[in-house]
């Protein structure tokens, strides 16, 4: 689906991949409703969208609150019009312990936002994609659905059922005009740790931790190759040579994938 002149709905909007998305769409001439907790964030995006802004409309919305969700198709339809496709980028990872030690707060918040979040999205949005002549759901899973990170478990499993969830989905509507794009990334230098209130010890980053850290996809790269895929139709993608790496190691030797991550990980964990 080519978005020149297109309407897409994008989660996450004001910050992140979300952010570099909605900037990505405006340039190629779409229109974008982004959606975000933060109206202050939504407002930069506009700012840095320069004269494409008068193509972006911002929605203040909780994807975890599904009343707000269920009432924004016709809120967005109003404004912007018939709406092409939905782009769920927004997720939280938890906080760096192991589920003995996580608590069911934090365990609820990370499901209502990573997986209810998208699925409400869809819900709300799926009707009226059925009527357009063609449509697209982009759905932002992670590396962690396939490769156990300790002390990230809860957040895997959360973007695992993202996984089979958009797969269903696809098969379900395998007949229909709405394509669908599950989307692995691996990482990315974004805030994502401090806009999900996480924090690491010191802060104090080792030799280790800052040679990764120089390894990172740029989120504007993201951005433009998940753009892509929605124009190719493309069914799945990874986003990083450490996502595809780690998922062809994790199908081909799982306990030898999860036993390397470990290695790396263990002195986060205590």
């Amino acid at each position: 689906m080519k978005v020149n002149g297109k309407v897409l709905v994008v989660t996450g909007a004001g910050n992140g991949m979300g952010r570099e998305v909605v900037l990505e769409l405006l340039r190629r001439g779409a229109k974008v409703a982004g959606l975000d907790l933060k109206p202050d964030w939504l407002a930069e995006t506009k700012t840095l969208a320069g004269d494409l802004g008068k193509n972006f409309f911002a929605f203040e919305a909780n994807i975890a609150d599904r009343d707000r969700i269920l009432a924004l198709p016709a809120e967005i339809e109003a404004q912007v019009g018939k709406i092409d496709a939905v782009v769920n980028v927004a997720g939280i990872i938890q906080p760096f312990v192991k589920i003995n030690e996580l608590d069911f707060s934090a365990i609820d918040r990370v499901m209502s936002v990573n997986f209810f979040g998208p699925l409400n999205l869809i819900k709300a949005f799926l009707p009226g994609l059925l009527t357009r002549p063609e449509a697209h759901i982009l759905n932002v899973s992670s590396m962690g659905s396939y490769a156990p990170v300790p002390g990230q478990t809860l957040y895997g499993a959360s973007k695992a059922a993202l996984n089979m969830l958009t797969e269903g989905l696809r098969s379900e509507l395998k007949e229909t005009n709405v394509n669908l794009t599950l989307v692995w990334p691996g990482a990315i230098g974004t805030h994502i740790s401090e806009n999900s209130g996480v924090k690491f010890g010191s802060g104090e980053l080792t030799e280790a931790q800052k040679k990764a850290a120089a390894r990172v996809t740029a989120p504007a790269l993201a951005g433009k190759l998940m753009v892509d895929a929605i124009e190719s139709k493309a069914n799945r993608i990874y986003i990083g040579s450490d996502a595809k790496t780690m998922g062809n190691l994790s199908r081909l030797a799982p306990d030898f994938a999860a036993n390397l991550i470990y290695k790396n990980m263990k002195s986060l964990l205590g």
